[in-house]
């Protein structure tokens, strides 16, 4: 069968589709075959084979451990039984393989991943021999065999010991790992993923430190020999090497991969054991600090004057790029600056001056912070090529965790611990970069504005001050950035920094006047988003005259215009910033909307479209709608407005097909609830006929819960304002408003739709029974409190529960007596109604939100006047 398996293994790697997919189906059907599994394993021992083969072998054989080995886990697939002499001989082959001498990582992590997966189920109980195993490989080994026993043994830290396991074999472990990493004669590679394994030990020992004091004392014993190795290891110095030949030197990726893990480990054991770290800790930091302060030529070099691959790890996921050291590093300072040892150090020198900028630790970190937070070359060509990075970086959202983000959350630290000596240490380097020599004196000067935004936007969200001459020195500053014609990223950064300024102090008018020329004159995409993203935050702290408002609305709608609405779509960030400065500028005055030409509504109906999909861009337009409507209340203002976004926002209903999701279709119908929930009563004229009939087509065709929901509610809204223009309207087929409401309750207490879905349906039917009232519905009334009575039989939802028990809480408000004698008479799956209605109702009141006082009089009312009240039939209810 080997040969066999390894030929559709083959195949499985063909460019082909058809062949590729036969072997695949193939495969699959051989499965159930009981030598599978080991046809697999040896194909992975088979040293002659090649090693793609091998891999895909060893890779398809750990898929088939997942699926097949606990017999106690059975899903609905076809379970495909192991013999124990099978497992037994996988555990052999997969171990020999992992920690075999030959030198192909590949197939070797792979055959690690395969034994990790076996022993999840089967260590230590049924695999006791697996970790002295192991154990036993890793001081004799070669490097190879080596490599294998520590990746076979990361899985088992990470995947397959318990707490207790690890601590009782802890000693073991520990001593193995030591002797890899302490041992100068291993490669640098091995011992970096020793201390990766030993790294994730602290995550056990933290699961188990409250409930078993002997583990700190473990980890100090531990750290007496750890600690010196960590020192020197931060003290040593990257070989010699050209860092300007285009690539990070070679010699460099494995000293640089050793000391990643000792930095990450430091961080490690700081969080685990805050203290015991303590003693040594301004030594690290002066070995971290000391060691950031040498690398920055370097990491101009690779960074910002070439463009050298960064974020690069191994195949056993050990980073070894310098930019990921950089950073690491940055993240340890930042957690050192408060240990009591550097902090007191780090406070004698402060106190000995009165500003920050006479300090000189404070102006080398300066220094530093600034020169590990310009903008690299990568950076630059991806918000070049798209300006929704660059706001992404602005707002923090951004996945993308870079020194020059590691270096801004080292400055805020600061800034809460130092508070005003920050500000004048950063502005006391800042003053030294302008106006700067050189072609690239701009990336300096960028990233000191990059670090003031930083700084003064936590100052903001602590109601910190900036001091007014600072405030007037960095304005300018702007005032060079912005002329700067060639650096587009410096005049963007320009704007940014006025626009935070201008949120607690004086904006100049003519800086207002220049943000918002550049949002629609700017040739750079990064500087046009960035004086939108600046004028949102003047606009909303009341910063900009209401003169203003036309102006930069237009510049919205020049800027929109400009677009692709395709290419918008997918700029999730840019959506963002747009939809927050629009909705800023409309509440300058909401007037705008109904007054001016500018269609400053509809462009907030088209960022609803655009980013239909996007939870955020739809919670600002539902919030800057709601803002609007509110503020636009009167009668007449009301009308004007419904005259003029009713068309654009009923159009949306206006699809094919409205029983596939529609995220556009949702956002419509979430903004005409807000509408009709702040309508003015009466509705103004002709509303309920552009309305309801797009509404009843909703509702009777969807099956969707997002559209069911808001779509039920907006036709209760219009009932609350104005139900006689609904009763006295008539849909093309000349029913009445009142039958179309009845229909489309029937629809949603129907079998079909879900609880959630429906769950507004019950306000509305409560809504129509109390306006229309028993004249108007006749025989439609007891018909309708049947229908809810009979769904709410089989109603699981509390929220649906609730809705529909609504219905006869009002009811019972004006007639408790009717209420009663009606249920008395219907019979619910062979239960009196009364009976089947009042028992879900006090089953789950409890958990009913809102309508306390009507829940509470309505049960009192029916228990009080129903005449049977004492007698059997209220005896034999079943209430909890």
């Amino acid at each position: 069968m080997e040969d066999q398996l390894a030929q559709l293994l083959a195949n499985t790697q063909l460019p082909e589709q058809a062949p590729r997919q036969a072997a695949e189906i193939e495969i699959r059907r051989a499965e159930s075959n009981p030598a599978f599994p080991i046809s697999l394993a040896r194909i992975g021992a088979h040293s002659s084979i090649d090693t793609s083969i091998r891999q895909s072998a060893l890779s398809t054989l750990r898929l088939f451990i997942e699926k097949h080995w606990a017999v106690e886990e059975l899903d609905d697939e076809p379970h495909v039984p192991i013999s124990d002499e099978a497992r037994e001989l996988l555990k052999q082959t997969l171990l020999e393989v992992a920690l075999s001498p030959e030198d192909d990582r590949k197939v070797k992590i792979a055959a690690s991943y395969a034994v990790g997966k076996i022993a999840i189920h089967d260590f230590p109980d049924q695999w006791p021999a697996l970790l002295p195993t192991i154990l036993n490989v890793i001081p004799t080994g070669n490097d190879s065999q080596l490599h294998g026993a520590l990746r076979v043994l990361s899985d088992l830290v990470d995947e397959s010991l318990s707490e207790d396991q690890f601590f009782s074999m802890a000693q073991d472990i520990a001593k193995a790992l030591t002797e890899v990493a302490l041992n100068e004669n291993r490669k640098p590679m091995l011992r970096a993923l020793a201390i990766s394994v030993f790294r994730g030990c602290f995550d056990l020992m933290y699961m188990v430190k409250d409930e078993n004091k002997d583990v700190k004392v473990f980890a100090e014993e531990l750290l007496q020999r750890w600690n010196p190795f960590f020192i020197a290891v931060l003290k040593g110095r990257l070989p010699e090497g050209d860092s300007s030949s285009g690539a990070q030197p070679e010699a460099w990726n494995s000293i640089i991969a050793l000391k990643l893990q000792v930095v990450k480990t430091l961080l490690r054991i700081r969080r685990v054991f805050p203290n015991l770290l303590l003693p040594q800790s301004t030594t690290f930091f002066t070995a971290v600090w000391e060691e950031l302060s040498i690398m920055q030529g370097a990491y101009e070099q690779l960074y910002i004057i070439d463009e050298v691959q960064s974020r690069l790890e191994d195949s056993d996921n050990l980073p070894y790029t310098l930019d990921l050291l950089i950073l690491e590093e940055l993240d340890f300072l930042n957690q050192c600056f408060r240990a009591p040892p550097v902090q007191a150090e780090l406070d004698s020198h402060l106190q000995a001056h009165t500003s920050g900028h006479e300090v000189p630790w404070m102006m080398d970190l300066m220094k530093m912070l600034v020169g590990y937070s310009r903008v690299t070359r990568e950076e630059q060509e991806l918000w070049d090529f798209d300006c929704s990075l660059y706001l992404a970086e602005e707002t923090s959202v951004t996945a993308n965790y870079t020194a020059r983000t590691a270096a801004g959350d080292l400055l805020i630290k600061l800034g809460e611990w130092f508070n005003e000596k920050t500000v004048d240490g950063l502005f006391g380097h800042t003053k030294s970069l302008f106006p700067g020599e050189g072609p690239s004196a701009w990336r300096s000067q960028e990233a000191a504005l990059y670090l003031f935004v930083m700084l003064v936007s936590d100052f903001q969200d602590l109601n910190k001050p900036i001091p007014d001459v600072v405030a007037s020195a960095y304005l300018e500053l702007v005032d060079f950035s912005i002329s700067q014609a060639k650096q587009p990223l410096l005049r963007a950064r320009g704007y940014l920094v006025g626009g935070i300024i201008g949120r607690s102090h004086q904006t100049p008018p003519n800086l207002v006047d220049a943000i918002v020329h550049s949002i629609t004159n700017e040739e750079s995409e990064v500087v046009q988003v960035a004086c939108i993203k600046a004028i949102e935050g003047l606009v909303s702290s009341g910063r900009v005259a209401h003169d203003r408002q036309t102006p930069i609305i237009a510049s919205i709608q020049s800027y929109m215009n400009s677009k692709d609405p395709e290419e918008m779509e997918e700029a999730d960030e840019l959506l963002v910033t747009l939809t927050e400065a629009l909705r800023a500028a409309i509440g300058m005055d909401s007037q705008i909307v109904i007054t001016s030409e500018i269609p400053s509504v509809d462009l907030l109906f088209l960022l609803a479209k655009l980013g239909a999909s996007n939870f955020q861009v739809t919670m600002l337009v539902t919030e800057a709608f709601e803002d609007i409507v509110t503020s636009l209340s009167d009668a007449s203002s009301y009308g004007a407005l419904c005259q003029r976004i009713l068309p654009t926002l009923t159009g949306a209903f206006d699809v094919a097909n409205l029983t596939e999701d529609n995220p556009l279709v949702t956002v419509a119908t979430e903004l005409l609830v807000v509408l009709t929930e702040h309508g003015s009563e009466p509705l103004p004229e002709g509303f309920v006929a552009a309305t309801l009939p797009k509404l009843n087509r909703l509702l009777m065709e969807s099956g969707e819960g997002d559209v069911l929901r808001p779509g039920s509610e907006a036709v209760k809204w219009i009932l609350v304002h104005d139900h006689q223009q609904v009763f006295n309207w008539h849909d093309s087929n000349g029913r009445s408003g009142l039958e179309v409401c009845l229909h489309i309750i029937d629809r949603l207490l129907g079998p079909s739709i879900e609880d959630n879905a429906a769950s507004e349906v019950g306000g509305l039917a409560a809504e129509l029974v109390e306006k229309a009232g028993q004249e108007r519905l006749g025989p439609f009334l007891p018909q309708l409190l049947q229908a809810v009575a009979n769904r709410l039989a089989t109603a699981q939802a509390a929220a649906f529960i609730q809705s529909l028990i609504l219905v006869f809480a009002r009811l019972s408000l004006g007639g408790a007596q009717d209420v009663v004698e009606f249920l008395s008479q219907i019979q619910i799956n062979g239960e009196s109604g009364l009976q089947v209605v009042l028992a879900k109702w006090l089953e789950n009141s409890v958990s009913f939100a809102g309508y306390d006082e009507i829940r509470q009089k309505s049960v009192l009312r029916i228990l009080e006047r129903a005449p049977w009240f004492g007698q059997d039939r209220f005896a034999n209810m079943f209430v909890v």
